[in-house]
């Protein structure tokens, strides 16, 4: 799975993933990643955790080898390693 970059107004590095469902991305303080999926409204965050516990670096390598899921717990349990 490839990320696309994006700019979004309170993150230091937003990340899409190809069909745009999905984002991992950095808060602007760079203390938390937070993974997010996308709704009618905008963006929910589904998923905050501190920086120090897991980067947004180590989720995106996990994923790379994997073709995009179809939901975003199996998204987050690709990207924790489960």
């Amino acid at each position: 799975m490839y990320f696309v970059t994006s700019k979004r107004a309170g993150y230091a590095l937003f990340c899409m993933t190809p069909s745009e469902r999905a984002a991992i991305a950095v808060t602007d303080d760079q203390k938390r990643v937070h993974l997010l999926a996308r709704t009618a409204a905008g963006w929910d965050v589904r998923h905050d955790w501190p920086v120090a516990e897991h980067s947004h670096t180590e989720l995106m390598t996990r994923l790379g080898p994997h073709e995009e899921p179809e939901t975003i717990e199996e998204l987050v349990r690709l990207a924790l390693g489960a």
